[in-house]
């Protein structure tokens, strides 16, 4: 959000943080909150891993509808302004009303395809050129159309970390060390590279280039317009989720108990900064204006003032 951060946690607490870090309300859900909620208009959807899916004003928490019984809610929720789109634990997905939590359809998994391992998230559901793209495990990337869940194109592709849009593409990264772009309409490749044996991270967009983490600890930069390898940089600890940026430096979390957060430059040395949090960073840094807010796997929400790079 603009002007703040929804921050869930282990004790099923949601908080609405302004940008000094200060709370603006909270909800108490009762489960944990292992997803990441969705902003819609001037309301809020989270899901716990109670099966709860709980409809919230933005502006002060109140609840407006809530269901109960759902799948639990383990991976991050996304919405338009009619749908919120939930990917269940087995794979199947639903698109949801945003006004009232009304099931509007439902995809299972084709059948025939192995489940998911239910006791983990799949990847981030996201939105682009009018379709909701979903990575269902070893079924593959899906490319859903909004309306009525029917499949517009499919690509099988199996462990799948994570999809990253950028305009009228998707950079797609694997555990096996793939990273593919594809046109987000028709799911047609446009470039295919093999650029570790084994990555741990979804692709990032950022600073004009794609960015994965590798199981050995590097951070590799690839060209948008081939997969070309750029650049790479040994990290003290894995990446495994998103980077962000901050003007021209790249923001770099880690998955470590000492949770480095990296503040780099392209191709130029090391750190600009960097900030021990103690704690694994497994989640992309969030920047308002010049404030840095970061989520530890403890639970703890840290944030900084930004001080910009001189000319």
């Amino acid at each position: 959000m603009e002007n703040g951060v929804l921050v869930g946690n282990e004790a099923g607490r949601l908080l609405r943080l302004n940008p000094q870090g200060e709370s603006v309300w909270q909800v108490e859900l009762g489960r944990e909150v292992a997803a990441r909620p969705t902003v819609t208009g001037d309301g809020i959807i989270v899901g716990t891993v109670g099966g709860t899916l709980v409809s919230l004003a933005l502006g002060d928490g109140t609840e407006r509808w809530r269901l109960t019984g759902q799948p639990p809610v383990l991976t991050p929720l996304v919405s338009d302004s009619g749908s919120v789109y939930v990917v269940a634990p087995d794979g199947s997905v639903r698109a949801q009303a945003v006004d009232s939590g009304e099931v509007r359809w439902r995809r299972p998994l084709p059948s025939g395809e192995r489940r998911p391992d239910a006791t983990r998230p799949l990847p981030s559901p996201v939105l682009a050129r009018g379709l909701v793209v979903v990575a269902l495990g070893d079924a593959g990337l899906f490319a859903l159309a909004p309306q009525d869940g029917a499949v517009r194109w499919r690509r099988p592709l199996a462990q799948v970390l994570g999809v990253e849009v950028q305009e009228d593409v998707l950079y797609v990264s694997t555990r096996m060390g793939q990273v593919l772009a594809l046109g987000a309409v028709d799911g047609k490749v446009r470039w295919q590279r093999t650029v570790a044996p084994a990555l741990l991270s979804p692709p990032s967009f950022a600073r004009g280039h794609v960015w994965v983490g590798t199981e050995d600890n590097l951070l590799l930069a690839l060209s948008p317009q081939d997969g070309r390898e750029v650049s790479r940089q040994a990290l003290p600890a894995p990446l495994v989720t998103q980077v962000a940026e901050f003007q021209e430096w790249l923001l770099v979390p880690t998955r470590s108990s000492q949770g480095w957060l990296l503040a780099l430059k392209h191709k130029e040395g090391p750190p600009v900064f960097s900030l021990r949090m103690d704690t694994a960073l497994l989640s992309r840094p969030v920047v308002i204006g010049e404030q840095l807010f970061v989520l530890g796997q403890d639970g703890r929400v840290l944030s900084w003032r930004l001080q910009p790079p001189k000319p």
